[in-house]
């Protein structure tokens, strides 16, 4: 009798071992892996007309992480040291989205930077939220680039699934051009199938009158690393941005940097080791050819370790991590972290007003 459920246990364990493998080769065979350089489409509705900006304009950016519409107030995460992994129910990724669509048409920016926006994924119910957006916001031209796509990550428990993500960029003017540019990756092999493929995507816009353009770049940089990857994609912003510069264009970085800018006073807003923590990009490292900007008369983002609605808002943490990086040959106007409470994201949106010299 013992060697018979000693059997049975063996042919238990080595049948699971067997189907991980099929698991992690059939992931592996159907990896995510974009080209270095990728055209991205522009999209509009058929009775959209655009204009161009001219020198002497002055251009409103909005950015902002909307969490996959599943991050709202009600929200922790297992990777933050919470202990969900489905956020939010079907309906409240509905009431969500509904109350980010609202925001964004309130706010009239010329040119939107959306990050974590999911297309079908399991996270957020399946629903097609960059379709959703774009129907909504008439008179803007769309384009999207993911940079999380795997068919499923089977982890932890339950498992995250199937996951269509990347970032967005909405766009009132006339873009003549959109590229997703790889950015390095820092995860090696298992890790890597389930994980992000980070990328700027880098939007171009002609200045009337000139031959100069708007290069607009929409980022998401490295959150879960050991710090290299960050350091790296910093670096691979930077060359994309001096080759924008070189040429005389107006350029305009935005996103969220999953760092804290050096010049930035953080004071108010004190980290744990308890949780995750942020980078740091050093203003420095930019020169004097770049306005590094963050806002922080409020947090742009907060930790997703507790749910923050009802929760004591003196235990919770807050961070600098979304703002924008300008050549200088734009003057800044106006920089503005908005106050939602985090209620539809664990993030803040934030608007640039910045002056085409």
């Amino acid at each position: 009798m013992l060697n018979k459920i000693a059997r049975l246990v063996g042919a238990f364990f080595i049948t699971l071992v067997v189907l991980l493998l099929m698991l992690f080769i059939v992931l592996t065979a159907m990896e995510y892996r974009p080209e270095s350089t990728e055209k991205v489409r522009i999209d509009s509705l058929a009775e959209d007309t655009f204009d161009s900006p001219e020198v002497g304009s002055t251009i409103k950016v909005m950015s902002w992480n909307i969490g996959y519409g599943a991050l709202g107030d009600n929200a922790d995460f297992f990777m933050d040291g919470g202990n969900q992994v489905t956020t939010a129910s079907a309906e409240r990724v509905q009431e969500n989205m509904q109350g980010i669509i609202d925001e964004l048409k309130s706010r009239k920016a010329d040119v939107i930077f959306l990050q974590e926006v999911d297309r079908f994924s399991t996270r957020a119910h399946h629903t097609d939220e960059q379709q959703d957006i774009a129907e909504a916001m008439d008179g803007y031209q769309t384009t999207f680039a993911n940079n999380f796509k795997v068919r499923y990550v089977p982890y932890p428990w339950p498992p995250i699934g199937r996951v269509d993500s990347g970032i967005m960029t909405l766009s009132r003017f006339a873009q003549t051009d959109s590229t997703r540019i790889s950015l390095p990756c820092p995860f090696k092999w298992p890790v890597r199938i389930a994980n992000l493929k980070r990328c700027l995507m880098v939007n171009r816009i002609p200045i009337e009158g000139t031959k100069k353009e708007l290069v607009m770049i929409n980022l998401h940089l490295e959150a879960y690393d050991n710090g290299e990857g960050k350091v790296k994609q910093t670096r691979a912003l930077l060359k994309v941005m001096e080759e924008e510069q070189k040429k005389g264009n107006y350029v305009i970085a935005g996103g969220d940097f999953n760092q804290t800018f050096s010049n930035v006073d953080i004071g108010k807003y004190p980290s744990s080791e308890d949780i995750w923590t942020p980078g740091k990009i050093d203003a420095k490292d930019f020169g004097k050819d770049w306005n590094l900007l963050m806002d922080n008369s409020n947090p742009t983002c907060r930790s997703l370790d507790k749910v923050y609605k009802n929760a004591d808002k003196k235990d919770c943490y807050y961070y600098m991590l979304d703002g924008f990086i300008l050549s200088k040959n734009l003057q800044v106007d106006s920089i503005k972290t908005e106050n939602l409470n985090f209620k539809n994201s664990d993030h803040n949106p934030v608007i640039l007003k910045a002056t085409l010299n």
